[in-house]
């Protein structure tokens, strides 16, 4: 690709090798990437540190998924340049987060509004008043507004949902988020320091093994080490009980919103099966302390791995009769079938990553795309549906659990030897590495660019969740109101890993 710089999961490059290009040339690489079937990882602005009140530089990683290739390429923005998004919707919150944190405008944006109510980068001032906007309202006979949230039933985070209705019918859905800021990539900037991995491991509480094994990633390859192959495939495993667990929840989560009970009750108790395997590879049942930079904290000695095993086994034999009831009863595929279907053109348009893309028949899994760790030499196929539906993406949540138990199999009786971990020295100096890895949810994207010291200049994150908002408020668009619920737990974003 002209005027961008090639690069790959987990490789870092000389700064100075990342071109610079005037606005306009800027938006053109980008549009043609992605006309040319590539994609929008990240979109992210980064103030100059020499001068800190002036232009904006502006990244974009741009990936090649059939290539296994990333490409960089930035440009500088003073106060307005004409808006990607026309062009190109999944820039859409992209831009709007550029728009909030750094001031410049996007000219022709067709919804400019906060995606997090933080305080500016600069010029100082305080934080818009959080949720406080413009809504977009629909007039006419019969038309009539639901405001859902902040604050939920059960114990949910906070987020706002104003839908346009008439009748029952949904013709629009907003989704205004930002209650969970808390300035982490601000905090992030000048580390890494003790306080980095809490910080990375609490970006998204439930996606603890794969924030950390994007951050550990980065800095590996910022400090030109590699991870022992024993401890990369620990990290494997790690990611796979993190998935495991999960996809379970929401398995179990699908069957309570249809009144199932059976299913939903046998899940909420395996679901916590999964977390207890983690706590037994490392002490915590969210796998917090399990990866660090240059390897893993914890072994998993032969005695252990068979117990884990036998866990395993346990678990999947209870699990699999529970889930199989879902597809085998009428009453539940009649409120899974043809509800909330997200085309797969329009998940492609979107950028949509994770399960919420492979049910729409979308291939995009970063293990296979983009291998790092692990997975250079380990293949998992990537499940797939094509409806994407409910029961879409209910189904490859099953699909990619029975395929974590076959991994798992696998893996935890033939663990390869050697050492958990290796010397980590500085940082390289003035170099910018993007880490991908495939959480639950889908691609987690750090990217960490170092200052003149080895030092954290910028440090940008790019939850599964900021790509796969959108697509739930498209998903319920010509839905009833009444299947808002089951459409939101079939896509279980994060509001804290979108906020950050």
């Amino acid at each position: 690709m002209t005027h961008a710089v090639a690069t790959r999961n987990a490789q870092a490059l000389p700064l100075a090798r990342v071109p610079l290009l005037e606005v306009g040339a800027f938006r053109q690489v980008v549009i043609e990437a992605l006309d040319g079937g590539r994609r929008l990882a990240a979109l992210f602005g980064q103030a100059a540190p020499e001068a800190p009140a002036g232009p904006v530089r502006v990244w974009a990683v741009l990936a090649d998924d059939v290539e296994g290739r990333l490409a960089l390429t930035t440009t500088q923005v003073e106060g307005r340049y004409p808006a990607l998004t026309p062009e190109c919707p999944e820039a859409h919150w992209f831009e709007r987060a550029l728009w909030e944190q750094w001031g410049v405008v996007p000219e022709g944006h067709p919804g400019l509004q906060p995606v997090r109510f933080q305080p500016p980068r600069r010029g100082g001032g305080a934080a818009p008043p959080v949720g406080v906007r413009p809504f977009w309202r629909v007039e006419g006979p019969e038309v009539h507004e639901v405001a859902v949230g902040p604050v939920h039933a059960g114990v949910i985070e906070p987020g706002h949902f104003r839908f346009q209705c008439h009748g029952e019918e949904v013709l629009a859905l907003e989704i205004s988020l930002g209650y969970q800021h808390r300035g982490v990539l601000r905090a992030l900037v000048g580390g890494p320091d003790k306080r980095t991995p809490h910080l990375i491991e609490t970006l998204a509480g439930d996606t603890s093994v794969g924030h950390a094994t994007a951050w550990a990633q980065a800095v590996e390859a910022l400090a030109g080490v590699e991870a022992p192959a024993r401890a990369q495939v620990l990290r494997a495993i790690g990611l796979e009980l993190e998935r495991l667990a999960n996809h379970t929840g929401d398995l179990g989560a699908l069957a309570g919103d249809v009144a199932f009970l059976p299913t939903a009750a046998w899940c909420g108790r395996l679901r916590g099966d999964w977390l207890n395997l983690s706590a037994l590879l490392c002490g915590s049942r969210f796998g917090r302390g399990l990866v660090r930079p240059g390897g893993v904290a914890f072994d998993l000695e032969p005695e252990r791995a068979v117990l884990a095993l036998q866990r395993v086994e346990a678990a999947f034999a209870d699990l699999a009769p529970a889930v199989e009831l879902l597809w085998r009863t009428p009453s539940v595929m009649s409120r899974f079938e043809d509800t909330g279907p997200v085309p797969r053109e329009t998940a492609e348009d979107l950028g949509l990553v994770g399960p919420c893309a492979r049910a729409a028949g979308v291939v995009r899994d970063v293990r296979q795309d983009h291998p790092a760790g692990a997975w250079r030499f380990l293949q998992l196929p990537v499940p797939t549906w094509h409806s994407g539906d409910v029961f879409a993406r209910a189904f490859v949540r099953w699909l990619e659990v029975e395929q974590s138990v076959r991994f798992l199999r696998e893996q935890l009786p033939a663990l390869p030897g050697g050492p958990l971990r290796v010397p980590l020295g500085p940082l390289a100096p003035e170099q910018v590495v993007v880490s991908l890895v495939e959480g639950w949810r889908g691609e987690v994207c750090h990217v960490a660019l170092t200052d003149a010291q080895g030092r954290f200049a910028a440090y940008e994150v790019v939850d599964p969740s900021l790509h796969d908002w959108p697509g739930l408020a498209m998903a319920l668009r010509g839905q009833e109101i009444s299947d808002f619920p089951l459409c939101n737990k079939s896509f279980n974003l994060s509001y804290c890993g979108h906020d950050l």
